[in-house]
């Protein structure tokens, strides 16, 4: 509040929000859990339900996996103790040290009340350094210093902070780990599964490798829903060209060679290396958005991850053997 302080306890006196914040994801499992809030920082812990479509032959639409992850949320205003009931009935009949010192009273409904009575006033407190720009941490503020205190007895915790659905978002996909992709090539000769110089080696996603990722987090009326989308694989390695627009094909006897969307053609055997190997970095990138119940919606940063295997690459030599008219 402009132009107040409490001698006691010098802060704003903004703020009633009467909105219970639970911050409970939906889990996978149709579920959700409690979090705890960080009396400290404001910060709350969250349970994030995150569920994973791997890639399927190489083409995605593989099956879907869940699991639960624990993430942290700052929100942008959080609740601070402002004084007693006693400290502040004081501080409101005391006459005013100077113009503008006056406590309004009209901020603290019912303060006579509580004069007596254990417990604490809070204030709605917000941080500039966890706003996106001046414009909003200049709303958020506006909005926190027209609204009422809050008296809580002792005993009881203050009140949670609210979630707005693009900060809720990005604390859900934070807490996310995506694997990185697992893949498997052809040729694939001897115990060593090299390959061959001068040949389309075919490369494609497998095992854990997801196409999609779909992460879910609920904060009180707010729920947000993160999904993050690869289109394919990216490959590079030493001495190579790639051709790589999707994630690829596994190889079968049979196939008719050109007929994956994902290969590398090495122009060099990996012998000169001492490994005796070609790394082969294989990553996918992942394409964010997010859509929450609050109305808001857009896009995170992109994500990519990245694995390295080391590839033997031989050369197979061939022998002209006359025959007996030549």
């Amino acid at each position: 509040m402009k132009g107040h302080r409490i001698v006691r306890n010098s802060s704003l006196t903004i703020a009633f929000m009467c909105l219970s914040l639970l911050l409970s994801p939906v889990r996978a499992d149709g579920g959700s859990s409690i979090s705890s809030v960080n009396k400290a920082d404001g910060t709350s812990t969250i349970s994030v339900g995150v569920s994973y479509t791997s890639v399927s032959n190489g083409g995605g639409g593989g099956a879907a996996t869940s699991t639960t992850a624990t993430g942290t949320v700052a929100p942008l205003c959080d609740y601070s103790s402002t004084a007693t009931g006693a400290d502040l009935a004081h501080d409101i009949r005391r006459p005013p040290t100077h113009p503008g010192a006056q406590v309004p009273k009209e901020k603290y409904p019912d303060w006579e009340q509580h004069e007596n009575e254990p417990g604490q006033w809070y204030y709605l407190n917000c941080h500039e350094n966890r706003a996106s720009s001046e414009e909003e941490y200049i709303k958020a503020r506006d909005d926190a210093e027209s609204r009422p205190a809050v008296w809580v007895p002792d005993g009881e915790d203050p009140p949670a902070p609210e979630i707005d659905g693009e900060t809720l978002a990005q604390a859900a996909w934070d807490a996310v780990d995506i694997p990185t992709p697992s893949i498997g090539t052809n040729p694939a000769l001897g115990d060593s599964g090299a390959t061959v110089v001068g040949l389309d080696t075919w490369v494609w996603a497998d095992g854990d490798t997801p196409a999609t990722v779909t992460a879910t987090a609920t904060a009180g009326p707010v729920t947000a829903t993160v999904t993050a989308t690869a289109s394919g694989l990216s490959l590079s390695a030493p001495d190579s060209t790639p051709h790589c627009s999707g994630f690829g094909t596994p190889w079968q006897p049979g196939m008719v060679e050109g007929s994956s969307d994902c290969t590398i053609v090495f122009g060099r055997a990996s012998a000169h290396r001492a490994s005796q190997t070609t790394p082969l970095r294989t990553s996918a990138t992942y394409d964010v958005s997010y859509t929450a119940t609050d109305g808001s919606s857009g896009a995170l940063d992109p994500v990519t991850v990245t694995s390295t295997t080391e590839l033997p690459v031989t050369e197979i030599q061939t022998v002209n053997v006359p025959t007996p008219n030549h």
